[in-house]
């Protein structure tokens, strides 16, 4: 996918969000319109031995301000919404060709090799890793034991039962627990060079070598090794 192509789907989903603004603006501008529009015609055809009261005709002014202000807010959202989801557009094209980890339980098996980093709360008595390919059945599993902080774990493509997995997606899971049976919380990630970005979405996805993982997972960013 070349940039422009990305820019213009980046564009169709930003269009989205201001239509959808737009809309809003368009629906309070008709009531704004009628409200004057009954305004106007009451105070023609007021009786004139009893005209409108004071007051009512105070508080349907303060109602007739409102609504204008309440457009010129809109638009003024409307101007900031755009420049936000402009910028973050931008933000994630800045990303392709770059490394990043990204908070994801999938990765690519490649050469022989699927590496995942992992995060534990604390360190782990007992520990389950579970690999499951992209149609998700458990390929391979381990009973291990894991140390608190942050590491990686890299499986060679050797099934369980010996066989060799072919290249793919993979997805890991740990489940955890302390010496006193506690269960522990953990996190995955994966890393990788982004190669293309999708704005299809509400959120723009990186696709980082074939495994798509949306701009705010993303942990780290750097330069390619």
């Amino acid at each position: 996918m070349t940039i422009p192509a990305q820019s213009s789907a980046a564009g169709a989903g930003i269009g989205s969000g201001q239509s959808e603004l737009s809309s809003s603006r368009k629906t309070i501008a008709e009531n704004f319109d009628t409200f004057l529009s009954i305004l106007t015609t009451q105070l023609k055809n007021q009786n004139p031995l009893d005209p409108l009261d004071t007051n009512q005709f105070t508080s349907q002014m303060v109602e007739f301000t409102g609504v204008e202000q309440q457009l010129k807010t809109n638009e003024f959202l409307e101007a900031l919404i755009s420049a936000n989801e402009q910028n973050y557009a931008s933000q994630a094209v800045s990303y392709i060709g770059k490394e990043v980890t990204a908070f994801s339980n999938n990765t690519d098996l490649k050469d022989s090799s699927a590496t995942w980093t992992y995060g534990m709360t604390r360190d782990a008595a007992e520990a389950t890793i579970t690999i499951k390919n992209s149609a998700g059945a458990v390929v391979f599993t381990e009973q291990t034991t894991l140390e608190s902080g942050e590491h990686d774990y890299t499986w060679d493509g050797i099934n369980s039962d010996g066989s060799i997995a072919p290249e793919g997606k993979y997805s890991i899971t740990i489940d955890a627990v302390d010496s006193d049976g506690g269960k522990i919380a953990n996190y995955t990630m994966t890393s990788g060079i982004v190669e293309t970005v999708d704005f299809v979405g509400n959120e723009p996805i990186l696709v980082v070598n074939g495994t798509q993982v949306e701009l705010s997972a993303v942990a780290k960013v750097g330069l390619p090794a």
